[in-house]
């Protein structure tokens, strides 16, 4: 488990407050896989690949038992399990059932198993500047109920914007204290852990959704929670909870609170240095002569990544191969790998890399044919 440990799951508030229509198993799976995507450089066709060994890590029994666990998860997942997402727009509330991972696919010869996620659940996953939330994949991964699970995103969304805040200020000092304190309604908590119509009675509610729950999460996370009772008159009208993050070795995975703020600051100034290459790469020549010679097509031309790349690694090596022979000696480069260009796969190598090596390769051809001329003069 120690690469789990490492990761991070990151998703928009509005999945956080949505309702997961799923157990605990389906869900552990979901926030594996989320953990899995590069948010920066996000999967194409919207799959990741997991090995079984990582999945498998959920199921605590014997080998042939984790299969038939696995097996009856993904069942689940793809014909039962769903999130209600409710979305607050101008005129009021939009609401949205995703099935978020309808594919999965492995075979009983190799690790590897494809996960295919749903088209619209993606938003909620990728591209977040704002009202997202980050989490220790960790920290999840330890809970054993899915109320467990749904509580302790809710309280890390609002833990992480103290902490935001905090640091940089920005907010009253009663905002700040909401958000280390936050209350829920009773309503909304049913409604948040898909409580509406069991435990009737607060006793079993509580119990079973709350201090159970709150155990596993100061057991097993980062946070110490406890919660009190708000009543209005004789009813319990809403739950209001007080959170504590424990104090944490700096040797550790966790990272205390500069872990978030170095992630959100480096990825700010990556994403800027990106959008600069990118800006670059599509006034430079290089990439109208890549696009004459069908070096290039379309979809290369609108992703910024693989134009920020050949802005940053391949354009410098074409600007040395121009002072050796001339931008018609580039050209006539670039027409030959066109004609001679073996075919790859994107998924693993993509037209930046590609072009990287052939140019390379054909600089030091060059360099070797200037070396065997001054050795013989």
């Amino acid at each position: 488990m120690n690469e789990l440990d490492k990761k991070k799951v990151v998703e928009h508030n509005d999945l956080i407050t949505s309702v997961a229509k799923m157990d605990k198993v389906p869900l552990k799976i979901f926030e594996l896989a989320v953990s899995c995507i590069d948010t920066e450089n996000p999967p194409k066709d919207n799959i990741i690949y997991l090995s079984k060994k990582e999945l498998f890590a959920f199921f605590d029994v014997s080998d042939n038992g984790k299969h038939t666990r696995f097996k009856q998860a993904v069942e689940k997942m793809q014909k039962q399990a769903y999130f209600e997402v409710k979305e607050k727009k101008d005129k009021g509330f939009k609401f949205r059932s995703i099935v978020p991972i309808p594919t999965v696919t492995w075979n009983d010869y190799s690790d590897e198993v494809e996960i295919f996620f749903n088209p619209y659940i993606m938003p909620y996953l990728i591209e977040l500047k704002q009202n997202f939330t980050q989490y220790a994949l960790s920290d999840v991964m330890e809970l054993n109920s899915k109320y467990s699970i749904i509580l302790y995103k809710w309280l890390c969304m609002y833990y992480n914007q103290y902490d935001h805040y905090n640091a940089k200020g920005g907010r009253r000092n009663d905002q700040l204290e909401f958000y280390r304190n936050p209350s829920i309604y009773m309503q909304e908590l049913r409604s948040l852990t898909d409580t509406v119509d069991e435990y009737k009675k607060f006793a079993n509610f509580e119990t079973r959704v709350l201090k159970q729950p709150i155990e596993e999460i100061n057991a097993h996370t980062h946070f110490n929670v406890t919660y009190e009772k708000i009543k209005k008159g004789r009813t319990i009208d809403s739950i209001q909870f007080h959170i504590e993050k424990k104090k944490i070795a700096r040797n550790e995975n966790y990272k205390e609170e500069q872990q978030d703020e170095d992630y959100l600051k480096g990825k700010q100034q990556k994403e800027e240095q990106q959008q600069k290459l990118f800006a670059q790469a599509m006034a430079n020549p290089y990439t109208r002569m890549l696009n004459e010679t069908m070096l290039l097509f379309p979809q290369d031309l609108m992703n910024i990544e693989t134009m920020a790349n050949l802005q940053r690694f391949v354009y410098p090596l074409y600007d040395e191969l121009k002072e050796k022979q001339g931008i018609e000696g580039v050209k006539t480069h670039m027409s030959y790998v066109s004609a001679k260009q073996e075919l790859y796969s994107k998924s693993k190598q993509n037209i930046s890399f590609y072009l990287k090596k052939s140019v390379t390769s054909y600089l030091e051809s060059i360099k070797i044919k200037e070396n065997l001329r001054s050795s013989n003069n």
